[in-house]
């Protein structure tokens, strides 16, 4: 194994190796070519979006797999910062990185010199070489925290603002949560005029107009693609891969979505026609959360069929992921006030574990109380900080809203016993878009 030095450098075998930095830290990463700068919202892998093609998070490990990274990235830098927004990294212990290949054998370990005023470390960079791959030591750290980032990778990050003292406290805190805006515009063309059909529908519900985003017309691209070669309309591919999961290949992290997945229509007209004829897509077309969308026709060479994918979205945003995991909160307490009980308060130790279970879920394409390790909700309480002797937790997948959501919980008496126990005094929420199911939803009880 390499011991290394600020700057030292080690040449990395092939296949994929996992990096990890155990402690009160959070792991991010950064993809990037060789200009040093992102190329957009995809290419920042940290805890609230854990995946990106050949790399993904999963606490404190992040796997990489160099062959799989994004078409003309030649570098992954790791970041490291303190667990607990905004603390001097010298105030915890020295963040240690080792490097180990997919057997679990060490190739290298880097310790820093012992940070100062800075928040924020990068501690090591993956990249490209000639052929192969090297791992370089760098412990360069901003005392400026995220500012220094963003200078530095053309990054706009954006931090949940703290409340002013003069306001009202929020209905629901929550952990800060890191999000990446593209640096270049998403904005799609309209050859087909789509827009011109799709709003003035929108606009006879009372719905503000949609715009086409690039990354939305990637995704519906991609699966229409799927749906014709498989010669047949279905929500997976034959590769097994979900329309909701490419949207978030696609770099759209999102907060509501909706899709439709046609075959027969020849022009968008015809499409948009057939939408507006029955009442659920109808629904989805006009409902007003939605803010962009995407659309691709495929045509099926064998039959001459043409098959179709819309892609509608909302983005995910600090407030907007706020506002719907507080609405799952207050829906949750109007029920328990339903059956004289008091309401319960959240705790952001709580949502943090929550937010990280359906993060993972999304991630892993799983969907359980165990996950794949063997962990459980008390574990992932105790992972979080919390000291709450007990511990339930209600999950859920593919509702599109928080009402949806905890009218499934009420109807299933498991999931209605926990909301209903009057033990539970707490609550943590966490939601993620993505994954087969295309949302999921965490709900965290302590007393």
């Amino acid at each position: 194994m390499n011991e290394l030095v600020p700057g030292g450098n080690t040449p990395l075998p092939g296949g994929a190796l996992a990096v990890r930095v155990p402690g009160p830290f959070d792991v991010s990463a950064l993809v990037t070519d060789d200009s040093g700068k992102v190329r957009g919202d995809g290419d920042f892998v940290f805890y609230n979006q854990p995946t990106a093609p050949g790399a993904r998070l999963q606490g404190d490990t992040l796997t990489l797999d160099p062959a799989g990274l994004r078409a003309g990235a030649t570098r992954v830098t790791v970041v490291v910062s303190a667990a607990e927004p905004g603390t001097p990294l010298a105030r915890l212990p020295a963040p240690t990185l080792h490097v180990t290949d997919p057997r679990g054998r060490p190739l290298a370990r880097f310790a820093p010199p012992p940070a100062q005023q800075e928040t924020v470390l990068l501690l090591a960079e993956v990249y490209r070489r000639g052929g192969g791959w090297k791992l370089r030591a760098l412990g360069q750290g901003y005392a400026d925290g995220l500012a220094g980032l963003a200078r530095d990778f053309g990054v706009d990050v954006v931090e949940d603002e703290p409340t002013p003292p003069s306001r009202p406290a929020p209905a629901q805190p929550s952990a800060p949560t890191l999000f990446v805006q593209p640096s270049t515009p998403t904005a799609a063309p309209d050859p087909d005029d789509f827009l011109s059909l799709v709003n003035p529908a929108r606009a006879t519900a009372g719905s503000p107009p949609v715009s086409l985003d690039a990354r939305l017309v990637s995704a519906a691209r991609s699966h229409a693609a799927a749906m014709a070669a498989a010669g047949r309309l279905g929500g997976e591919g034959r590769d097994g891969v979900s329309v909701h999961q490419r949207v978030t290949a696609a770099g759209f992290q999102y907060l509501a979505v909706g899709e439709h997945l046609v075959s027969g229509p020849r022009t968008p007209a015809a499409f948009v026609a057939y939408c507006l004829r029955t009442d659920r897509p109808r629904r989805t077309l006009q409902d007003p959360v939605f803010t962009h969308v995407g659309l691709a026709q495929v045509r099926d060479e064998r039959s001459g069929d043409m098959y179709w994918t819309a892609l509608w979205a909302s983005p995910l945003t600090p407030g907007g992921l706020a506002r719907t995991e507080a609405e799952v909160v207050d829906l949750t307490n109007r029920e328990r006030a339903r059956s004289g009980l008091r309401p319960l308060a959240v705790d952001p130790l709580l949502a943090t574990a929550a937010r990280a279970h359906s993060a993972d879920m999304v991630a892993r394409s799983f969907y359980s109380h165990t996950s794949p390790e063997g962990g459980q909700p008390w574990d992932r309480a105790a992972a979080a900080g919390s000291t709450r002797r007990t511990i339930g937790e209600n999950i859920a997948c593919g509702q599109r809203s928080p009402a949806e959501v905890v009218e499934g919980w009420m109807n299933s008496p498991g999931h209605r016993a926990n909301i209903l126990r009057p033990a539970f005094t707490h609550i943590g929420v966490g939601f993620a878009g993505g994954g087969p199911a295309g949302t999921y939803w965490t709900q965290l009880f302590g007393a």
